[in-house]
């Protein structure tokens, strides 16, 4: 993150759920031909964030590798011949990006992402990455619970299915009060300066 966000807090954050991710087990080639589609559009999406000063936190699954760390995670989800390594390799990390590692569907569920948002003085979460129905879901029904407003570009998540893809995001805009606009309707300056 850039120091002018480390000065005067930054009221938006983005969650890249899930998006390091090998896609070795049963029906990951499902999801792979759903998620490697959209790959490119949170890939601009985040140069776009970065390019604002809105703070990028890869949020995800640590896979039951209780001894692993991200940079662990990274590199053995990149390796020749892993399923997941093209999408993986739109996704690698910079320097100033953050990292929390969940062992659940939900990226606040015994994490310390709540106290990192709310350290960056985040009060508008952009969620996007894997899966829609699943772990965006879970994580977008606890941030809402929360009190943050919630954005999950259309095109910038995706689930083993159209259907459930479509379903998850219709679920979240009732429930949740979430907007789910494609990403090029989204406006980092005007989300920047509605709570200025």
């Amino acid at each position: 993150m850039n120091d002018e966000c480390v000065l005067h807090k930054c009221d938006l954050a983005l969650l890249l759920i899930d998006v390091i991710n090998d896609l070795e087990f049963q029906d990951g080639d499902k999801l792979a031909a759903t998620a490697v589609p959209v790959a490119g559009n949170i890939a601009r999406l985040k140069l776009e964030a970065k390019s604002n000063g809105v703070p990028c936190l890869y949020v995800n699954d640590n896979f039951g590798q209780w001894q692993s760390d991200f940079k662990h995670l990274v590199s053995s989800c990149m390796r020749d011949g892993i399923r997941g390594a093209p999408l993986v390799k739109q996704f690698l990390p910079q320097r100033d990006d953050y990292f929390v590692l969940k062992p659940r569907h939900s990226g606040f569920f015994q994490t310390p992402l709540d106290l990192l948002l709310r350290d960056l003085g985040a009060r508008q979460l952009i969620l996007c990455g894997l899966t829609t129905d699943s772990c965006v879901l879970f994580t977008a029904n606890d941030a809402y619970l929360r009190g943050f407003d919630i954005l999950v570009p259309a095109d910038c998540s995706a689930a083993m299915s159209g259907n459930r893809h479509t379903a998850a995001l219709g679920q979240m805009r009732r429930t949740l009060k979430a907007v789910t606009v494609e990403s090029p309707h989204i406006d980092f300056k005007r989300l920047l300066n509605q709570h200025a």
